[in-house]
């Protein structure tokens, strides 16, 4: 069963909130005993667009704060206040990931660390309901496997990564380079497929991790394009920075890319690292708090509208997205 579907079952709550109803009142909904239901006159529906957001929270030390509640957080869009409709801390919602391995030359020492740290990680945080795919980028950006839940099938995809090896199964051969022979490695447009091809067709929860030193060149996209696309498809970007000396690395870039989307970027320096920079993030994955609200701005102009989120606990650290892009009809 696909992604999308399976998503927005576990949604049900947010969609008993643009129906007009909160999920508790849309569950004691009920006609009076002995009453015939009265025939309903038509109903003029005006659309409402539920802005969600995925949080975690942190203290000074780095440790998950689990405790909080609906009135310590406050949410604020162009430092307006929202009115909070939706809150919860289920932690069961289903997860849609994306794994984009770098297989460029600056990355062949560390491969196969990656390769084993990869595998861990997706037998560690999937469960039920859960799908992933990977894709790998070099001169191109490849399909290793589309979304699944079985974990053979990713641990094999994750063994066909090879250092600059051109995949024959380029997901859009129209926008991105296929074969060139000048060194490359298109980071950006990695980030842009997974997100605006494959991304935008699943709902939910949904995150993007890459192992990259995140240097770029030859991608047709640009940064901007690539942060606006998770931004568009509401997916949460996390980068485990890795990079071999003599090669360097763009932390900038990664830190930009991932604070926009409300992701984390984490120096990885040795194979140990990188577990436990999996460890942090399926922790952060698994330890959420969903938040929903009705923008008062109410105009479908398509522009960018930033988000930033508070909460009354001190030194408390929030890591979610930065804003949105308003519907256009």
């Amino acid at each position: 069963m696909r992604t999308g579907k399976r998503a927005i079952r576990a949604l049900g709550g947010l969609l008993a909130l643009v129906a007009g109803l909160t999920p508790a009142a849309a569950a004691n909904r009920q006609e009076e005993p002995g009453k015939q239901p009265a025939e309903q006159a038509p109903v003029i529906r005006t659309e409402v667009s539920l802005v969600n957001l995925f949080a975690t929270v942190r203290d000074k030390n780095k440790r998950i704060i689990p405790d909080l509640t609906q009135k310590d957080f406050h949410v604020f869009e162009d430092n307006q206040e929202q009115k909070i409709a939706f809150f919860s801390r289920e932690v069961n919602l289903p997860i849609t990931l994306g794994l984009l391995i770098d297989t460029s030359l600056s990355e062949e020492r560390r491969l196969p660390i990656e390769e084993e740290a990869s595998s861990a990680f997706f037998h560690r945080v999937l469960r039920k309901g859960d799908e992933a795919m990977i894709i790998n980028f070099d001169l191109d950006a490849g399909l290793l496997t589309d979304f699944t839940d079985d974990l053979s099938t990713l641990d094999s995809a994750i063994r066909k990564a090879q250092i600059r090896a051109v995949q024959e199964d380029v997901a859009t051969p129209s926008t991105f380079p296929t074969g060139s022979n000048t060194p490359s490695t298109v980071f950006y447009d990695a980030v842009y497929l997974a997100c605006n091809d494959k991304l935008s067709q699943e709902a939910g929860r949904k995150a993007i991790v890459v192992i990259t030193d995140a240097m770029d060149e030859g991608s047709e996209r640009t940064l901007e394009d690539a942060i606006e696309a998770a931004q568009r498809t509401d997916t949460v970007v996390h980068i485990l920075l890795v990079y071999d000396p003599g090669y360097g690395n763009r932390s900038d870039v990664a830190k930009r890319m991932a604070e926009e989307t409300g992701g984390r970027i984490i120096n990885v320096g040795s194979g140990k690292h990188l577990d436990e920079a999996f460890d942090q993030i399926s922790e952060e994955l698994r330890s959420q708090y969903v938040l929903g609200y009705y923008p008062a701005n109410t105009s479908h102009d398509g522009r960018f509208r930033k988000i930033r989120v508070a909460v009354d606990r001190k030194d408390a650290k929030i890591l979610t997205r930065k804003g949105y892009y308003a519907p256009t009809n």
